[in-house]
Order: structure tokens, then C-alpha cells, then sequence
């Protein structure tokens, strides 16, 4: 559970500076315009996927093997119990 509040978080924290990022070179562009919003929400949407998927490698990977493990664990429950249901 803890690395996919830690993943989670890590997506959240790059797409908000991103987010961030993007809106103030919109604003460094035109300053005197309305700042929009849904196109930079978009474009930061995009380019923080792509940071995400590269700087994030490490952490998902853990997460994947913790949940891989976690089923592996269930599995082997669930055999036992079928084997001792068989047995009955």
C-alpha cells in the first residue's frame, strides 16, 4: 500500500509542477490576455506522462512487484484452502 500512496502522490506532485510550469510560460507569453486554463491543463496532462513514465520507472516497478508478490501470496492461500476442501 505504500508504494502506491507514494506512486500516486509522485504522478500528482509532476503533474501539478508541470501544470504549474506550463501556466507560467503562458502567462511569461501574454501577460496582458485572460490566462486559459484547459488547453495548459491538457498540454500538462500529456507532458506529465511522459515525465512520469520516464522518472517513475523505479518506484512503479516496485509497486508492480509489491502487487505481483501480494497475489502470489493469494494464490498459494487459496490453493492451501482447496487442497484442505478436497481433503474434507
Amino acid at each position: 500500500m505504500r508504494e502506491f500512496v507514494l506512486y500516486t502522490a509522485a504522478r500528482f506532485g509532476i503533474f501539478g509542477v508541470t501544470y504549474a510550469l506550463v501556466l507560467l510560460m503562458v502567462w511569461l507569453v501574454d501577460r496582458n490576455g485572460p490566462l486559459p486554463v484547459l488547453w495548459p491543463l491538457i498540454l500538462a496532462a500529456v507532458l506529465s506522462t511522459f515525465l512520469s513514465a520516464y522518472l517513475l520507472r523505479d518506484l512503479r516497478e516496485r509497486f508492480a512487484q509489491r502487487v505481483t508478490e501480494r497475489a502470489d501470496r493469494m494464490s498459494t492461500r487459496f490453493e492451501e484452502m482447496r487442497a484442505r476442501e478436497d481433503t474434507d
